[in-house]
């Protein structure tokens, strides 16, 4: 209760207690007197509980004070908030006692060396607040001071614990300031740049001044910012966007912006992270120039090229004007890298790239589609014959002579033309009937061009055909294996069988390996048929006498595998065929491709006990040299010399002379193709080995040779 309102109920008893208790009247009076002093105790208790409650559940600290800075009333929550003094709070205690008595038990660190000026400015700020100030506790809390006065002089205080909000803001500043990525703080309304980190300055150039000085035009460039005045400044407008950004040097940086909306001292803003991301888009530049360029050249590749034709298709539906495809591929490129290096062979396909570029115009398309095929794609022209016109100046600007590493080199070219719509309604026709010619070009004799005629396509569809059927015919195992006699020319003897394939077409019969072959080597077809044969091969000759010889031809395909050596052995074991009885032939074209990796095959089969023989022999280029690289067991000596035999002296100096060799070398001797008695009467006399034609038996089923074979030895493995 109030303090003027209890003593004037006290004087007004005491009043009525001098009255002679014994009047009736009198008593009745002071009755009623100390009736109503109770109720207004009473209700001022009431009150006084009320205000209590009222002030203790407000969740931050209250204090009243009199004019003269005594305790009347303050809530638990002040308590707690200034617990090592709540102590001293007393109804009529002093603020300037507590606080004098709090800086000597070191309760605020602020007035450590100067207590009194920090005591003395305190009880200013008291009597004469100004508005708002903080005020630091030895134990780390920050509390926020709010003070009025009231109309009898006296104080109301409030006081907020703002400590976890003070370190939010420390870890706010600390992750701004110290950042490694540029942040800024910019106003949302008006685009002001408000605050920057250190790392912003450092990136973009500019000082602190120059920065608090701009908006967002200056760092934008002028279609970004733009672009940003129309959609606003709110975190949903940054989201997922790239900008361009202005440096203080005036470079041009992208950069991906991620940002927050927050307030910046009382004024709604956004604050960015920014992330550089120039080199990523250089890179990303990079790395979409290489998936569509050749690396080697810088040409178009294929999926470029096939973008272009797209184009062109397109083009030319809406004008009318036609495009040409040529496909160009080098003739010879090969001996390049095996006689001078893969990197001869790259700096010369590099020479060619820059070859192609300087003749096609400006609008055309020069491509490499790999290996030593290039392609270009005309559209500037209005006449075939101004194709034919590229096609001759590609042919003679690139077969001109090389200088490379010191190396002077000359190279062919062969040029497939298509001209579309004729020749094509479609990039995948286009260039495949481009290609077609370019096949026929090479087939005609290579360094010439060739533009596409419909039977090409005819040719190739048999081709396919003759592809298709011969996997179904090895899938049904419909292929044969015939043996031609291999024979001993001193006494008729038949010394062995070469093995040959033979398919039985179910429409038109037999069809000769001439034609399917090349069709299983072009599809990889050749390894599966070449491991049929052997083992089919090696199985009919394990039903052999012991001492006849099984020849079988190989592809140089099969070396590529890098599984020949696994696929004869196992060949062997699975039938029982002693490897002393088995031939593998090869031809020259063997040792073009990867000549270690094939010498070494070759010698593993040698050390497995098997038989080398070297087939055609004197067709290549570089046969003696070969005799040199790998030490043969036999040589054939190829149809062609044998034909005619007895009537060309030119032949007879070839195969006395290849006889003559074999027998210092102490190789075994077979001539192919013999067809005459004078054919082989003119070997005998020369002291020819072995050999093998139509003279003695064309190719036979395994049980012809079984009954051919019957009068001999009983069968041996």
């Amino acid at each position: 209760m109030p303090a003027d309102r209890h003593n004037a109920s006290t004087d007004k008893i005491d009043q009525c207690s001098s009255v002679n208790e014994s009047d009736p009247d009198a008593a009745a009076a002071l009755a009623r007197v100390r009736a109503e002093a109770d109720a207004a105790i009473a209700q001022a208790q009431q009150a006084h509980t009320r205000l209590r409650d009222a002030v203790d559940i407000l969740p931050h600290g209250l204090v009243f004070l009199d004019s003269e800075g005594r305790y009347i009333l303050w809530n638990q929550q002040y308590a707690d908030i200034y617990k090592r003094s709540a102590d001293l709070f007393k109804p009529g205690a002093r603020l300037a006692d507590t606080l004098r008595v709090g800086v000597e038990r070191g309760d605020y660190p602020e007035a450590v060396g100067r207590e009194k000026e920090w005591i003395a400015d305190r009880l200013h700020r008291l009597y004469n607040p100004i508005g708002r100030h903080e005020q630091n506790l030895s134990d780390g809390r920050c509390i926020l001071i709010d003070e009025r006065r009231t109309s009898d002089g006296g104080v109301i205080g409030l006081r907020v614990d703002i400590t976890e909000l003070k370190q939010r803001e420390a870890s706010f500043r600390l992750l701004f300031d110290e950042n490694p990525a540029p942040m800024i703080i910019f106003g949302r309304d008006d685009h002001a740049i408000l605050d920057v980190n250190q790392a912003a300055i450092s990136h973009y150039g500019y000082t602190r001044p120059q920065f608090l000085s701009m908006t967002l035009r200056h760092i934008h460039d002028c279609d970004t910012y733009e672009e940003l005045k129309l959609i606003g400044s709110s975190v949903q407008d940054y989201a997922g966007r790239t900008w361009k950004h202005l440096k203080a040097d005036g470079a041009i940086i992208d950069v991906a912006i991620y940002a927050r909306e927050i307030t910046h001292k009382n004024k709604p803003a956004l604050l960015v992270a920014v992330i550089d991301i120039t080199e990523r888009k250089r890179a990303e530049a990079r790395v979409a120039h290489m998936a569509h360029h050749d690396a080697l050249t810088g040409l178009p590749n294929r999926v470029l090229l096939k973008q272009r034709m797209e184009e062109g298709f397109q083009r030319m539906r809406r004008t009318g004007k036609p495009i040409a495809m040529l496909c160009i591929d080098l003739d010879n490129f090969k001996p390049v890298n095996d006689t001078l290096g893969h990197s001869c062979g790259d700096i010369l396909l590099q020479r060619v790239a820059e070859r192609i570029r300087a003749v096609v115009q400006e609008g055309d398309t020069a491509a490499r589609l790999g290996g030593d095929e290039f392609a270009v794609l005309a559209t500037n022209f209005g006449e075939p014959s101004e194709v034919t016109a590229l096609a001759r100046r590609l042919l003679a600007d690139i077969s001109e002579p090389y200088d490379v590493m010191g190396q002077q080199m000359m190279i062919g070219v062969s040029i497939g033309v298509a001209i579309a719509p004729g020749d094509g309604n479609n990039p995948d026709s286009l260039l495949k009937n481009a290609d077609l010619a370019l096949y026929r070009a090479k087939a005609d004799g290579k360094g010439a061009f060739r533009f596409f005629e419909a039977e090409m396509d005819a040719r190739a569809q048999v081709r396919r055909r003759i592809e298709m059927d011969l996997r179904a015919a090895m899938l049904g195992n419909v292929l044969e294996v015939h043996y031609q006699p291999l024979v001993n020319l001193a006494n008729g003897a038949v010394t062995g069988f070469e093995a040959l394939i033979r398919w039985p077409h179910p429409e038109r019969g037999f069809i000769p390996p001439s034609e399917f072959i090349p069709v299983a080597e072009e599809t990889g077809l050749i390894v599966q048929l070449g491991a049929y044969v052997l083992k089919k091969a090696c199985t009919d000759a394990a039903q052999w006498p012991g001492d006849v010889k099984l020849a079988v031809n190989l592809s140089p395909l099969q070396f590529r595998t890098g599984s020949l050596f696994v696929t004869v052995k196992q060949a062997l074991e699975e039938t029982g065929l002693s490897p002393k009885r088995l031939e593998l032939e090869i031809t020259e074209t063997v040792l073009l491709d990867r000549v270690d990796h094939v010498l070494a095959t070759l010698h593993a089969l040698r050390a497995l006990g098997v038989r080398i023989s070297m087939d055609d022999f004197g067709t290549g280029y570089s046969s003696l040299s070969y005799l040199r690289k790998f030490p043969f067991d036999k040589i054939k000596i190829d149809r062609s010399f044998v034909h005619e035999l007895a009537e060309n002296a030119d032949s007879q100096a070839i195969v006395r002379a290849i006889l003559s060799l074999g027998s210092s070398l102490g190789i075994t001797i077979t001539a192919e193709g013999v067809e005459t008695e004078s054919e082989l009467a003119c070997l005998k006399s020369e002291g020819c080995d072995e050999g093998q034609g139509y003279l003695f038996s064309k190719a036979r089923p395994q049980a012809d040779v079984l009954q051919m074979l019957s009068p001999r030895a009983v069968r041996a493995a």
